[in-house]
């Protein structure tokens, strides 16, 4: 019988040896295998148990549960290998192949010239070995060093099975081999700053464990760090001002402000942390934060000084023959943009919805073409890769795949494509620019060759991106660079009330929901939850019907917020046992407050470069924060999923289940970058930070065809008067005006 303790369950214990694997998977440790108890009884485990082998002896932590197919089990938490005690243990153990080198045949001649001893000679003595025949002392040698690796990461495991899942101690061990404890006790404040998933408060307990004194150097020193890095993953600023990342600090760690300024004062001295003058106010940043901030400043002011084709009669000609071949006329500073964009090197175009971006790129393409220059499209989203190739007629890529992103378990991600693999191109478009974060903006430059152009399309207005840093409105506030604003509403634009609303908002003018035609409605609602019931019925029913399209492939519900009776959480929850409700047969994964099924819609709620993908035989790494796929099958043997983002097959083990939600409905930040044929958009009071301006016309701009807004009308009006800018701290504007 379980026995409680308050709300928590003790966990029970079961021990014995490894009779069979059933299943296990490599890539994350999860196993099925039968155990054997001393008792005889044989039974079922299921869990993270990485590197188990038929024959090993374990002790596991963890409960009974019964599986609708498989019957009763025991799910591991926590568990710890040992070491095989008798001859017939440990010959079944080395036959079933977990020492390298040492295959079934082998194994009898060393278990039976060793016996129980065995062990004992393989960690201590491995050069014995080399008196059986068919071994030589190389032989002998890789044995020993294969064992005795195996089994530093087995105290690695066991030491780490007290505070993290074996899922975790799997990327410690891999960090940092069978030095890893050592490493851990020497400090561990280095796992919340090497080992992903790994917080400030994991490291914190494990370095009370050790007996680290509450306030030790190394632990004002993480302190500070993760202070940084948490804002710049939160909430996008690269740098805080010393006056409140001091506060935050202290806060944090429970520590006096002079224990705070001394050690920044000391991390700022070992380089480890920056410090600018910005303003007048000290700015702290991480130091790779401040690198890369300085060297996308350095090298788009390189790429500027190179010389490129400035007559203006011979651009002239050049425009007027585009206009002759496409029988178009390009008005004003649509010509000025095109002027601009082939003169200089480096070259910003911005403007709102139907000011004709896409017109003005098709001319530079085919004015570069005609130059024999050869031209690179990207974006930093998929979807807008897809969209612009539609447009432009040309293939796109993300910029991720055009630096071809590659992971390795040693390093993580990197780009193959950087200052050792130079691109080729000599001109690089990047549309949806806004979208550019600060680590991407300075990969994309370091795989620039010299003499290369780079254009940057975007919507200056759009919110900043969703990691660290507001690339795209820090280069056209920098002044540096020349820069076009397309602000001519096209006649066939002006005809559609998405395009003119996106732009009456803009300018902080209500738009007039009166209207009941076009390709923009409003439907009033007296309540939240009338809100909520309106948005089912037109995403099950209303929509589908009247239009042929559905949730999978045409249909998006936007709304500010996470939280409240019209956020995601709620949303998702309403829309999916609409839409998608359970079903006998159809295969689901519960996780949390949340249950996934077979044919759900979902998104990736993080940048993750080492899932795999397939499309159409070609393989590739990396499902982005973002990306919104459909669950094509969940298989409860294998603890898996498998996703179709958009015809890339990536297969989730269901320890990744947390990186995902649903996405029936999604925020207007997750929105970025793409485009949908329907846009849903809830109207329902919330905290004004959310309610904004620049919200309300990101996500009214995600619509190609048709935009819905349910609920309050009041909303719109106290969304478009609310022009509150969230604040990013940012650097790369001001080092732009420190160049001469």
């Amino acid at each position: 019988m379980n026995q409680e303790t308050g709300n928590e369950k003790e966990l029970l214990s079961i021990e014995g040896s490894i009779e069979k694997i059933i299943y296990q998977n490599e890539e994350n440790g999860y196993t099925v295998c039968e155990l054997l108890a001393p008792s005889e009884e044989l039974f079922v485990l299921v869990g993270t148990m990485p590197y188990l082998c038929e024959g090993e002896t374990i002790a596991a932590l963890g409960d009974w549960t019964t599986h609708p197919t498989f019957g009763t089990q025991f799910k591991v938490e926590y568990y710890e290998k040992k070491l095989p005690a008798t001859a017939n243990l440990i010959l079944k153990y080395l036959s079933s192949g977990a020492i390298k080198g040492i295959g079934p045949s082998t194994a009898k001649k060393i278990v039976a010239q060793y016996g129980d001893d065995t062990l004992d000679v393989l960690e201590n003595h491995p050069e014995w070995l080399a008196d059986i025949s068919g071994i030589s002392p190389r032989k002998a040698k890789e044995i020993g060093e294969t064992f005795r690796t195996q089994f530093g990461m087995r105290s690695v495991m066991l030491f780490c099975s007290n505070y993290f899942s074996p899922t975790t101690a799997m990327k410690i061990f891999r960090k940092w081999g069978i030095g890893a404890v050592d490493v851990i006790k020497e400090n561990p404040y280095m796992l919340c700053s090497n080992i992903p998933g790994i917080g400030f408060d994991k490291a914190d307990m494990v370095a009370r464990d050790l007996g680290m004194r509450e306030n030790c150097a190394e632990r004002i020193a993480a302190g500070l760090s993760f202070v940084l890095s948490y804002n710049m993953n939160q909430n996008g600023h690269v740098y805080l001002p010393q006056e409140k990342l001091i506060p935050a600090a202290m806060k944090l760690l429970s520590c006096s402000q002079e224990e705070a300024e001394d050690e920044l004062e000391q991390q700022i001295s070992f380089g480890k942390l920056r410090s600018v003058k910005i303003g007048g106010r000290s700015c702290i940043y991480l130091r790779e934060a401040f690198e890369a901030e300085r060297y996308i400043c350095t090298k788009l002011d390189m790429l500027e000084m190179t010389d490129h084709l400035s007559d203006t009669d011979s651009l002239n000609f050049l425009i007027e023959k585009t206009e002759m071949e496409n029988g178009i006329r390009y008005e004003g500073l649509q010509k000025k943009a095109i002027m601009e964009a082939v003169r200089n090197a480096v070259f910003v175009l911005t403007g709102g919805p139907g000011t004709g971006k896409t017109t003005v790129v098709r001319a530079i393409l085919r004015i570069f073409e005609s130059m024999g220059l050869n031209i690179a499209l990207a974006t930093p989203t998929g979807r807008a890769a897809k969209r612009l190739s539609e447009a432009s007629g040309r293939e796109a890529k993300t910029i991720h795949r055009m630096l071809e992103m590659d992971y390795r378990a040693d390093e993580g991600p990197v780009f193959r494509r950087d200052e050792s693999s130079l691109l080729d191109e000599d001109v690089i478009i990047v549309d949806e620019a806004s979208m550019i974060d600060l680590y991407l903006m300075e990969a994309l430059l370091r795989a620039m060759r010299p003499g290369t152009r780079l254009i940057l399309i975007g919507d200056a207005n759009q919110l900043p991106p969703v990691g660290a840093g507001s690339i795209f409105k820090d280069i056209i506030l920098g002044e540096r660079f020349s820069m076009v604003e397309l602000t001519h509403i096209f006649r066939q634009a002006r005809e559609s009330l998405i395009v003119t609303n996106a732009h009456t908002v803009n300018r902080g003018e209500h738009i007039d929901l009166s209207k009941k035609d076009g390709d923009f409605f409003f439907l009033p609602s007296e309540s939240d939850e009338q809100t909520a019931s309106i948005i089912r019925t037109l995403c099950k029913t209303r929509l589908p019907r009247a239009y042929g399209v559905s949730v999978y492939d045409g249909i998006q519900v936007i709304t500010p917020s996470r939280k409240g009776q019209n956020g995601t959480e709620m949303l998702n929850s309403v829309l999916q046992s609409a839409i998608n409700p359970s079903e006998y047969g159809k295969k689901e994964k519960a996780f949390r407050d949340m249950t996934y099924r077979e044919g759900d819609k979902v998104m990736q709620t993080r940048n993750n470069y080492d899932i795999a993908w397939q499309k159409n035989g070609a393989e590739g790494f990396g499902i982005y924060n973002g990306d919104i796929g459909i669950i094509r099958k969940i298989d409860v043997i294998a603890q898996s999923m498998t996703i179709d983002f958009d015809g890339r097959m990536a297969n989730y083990d269901f320890s990744m289940t947390e990186e995902l939600e649903l996405a029936y409905a999604i925020t207007v930040h997750k929105s970025q970058g793409s485009e949908y044929p329907i846009v849903v958009i809830p109207l329902y009071r919330y905290t004004p930070k959310l309610l904004t301006r620049n919200l309300f016309y990101t996500a009214i701009t995600r619509a190609q065809q048709m935009v819905i807004l349910v609920g309050n009308g009041e909303v719109a009006q106290m969304m478009t008067d609310n022009n509150r800018q969230t604040k990013r701290y940012t650097g790369l504007a001001y080092f732009m005006t420190q160049y001469e």
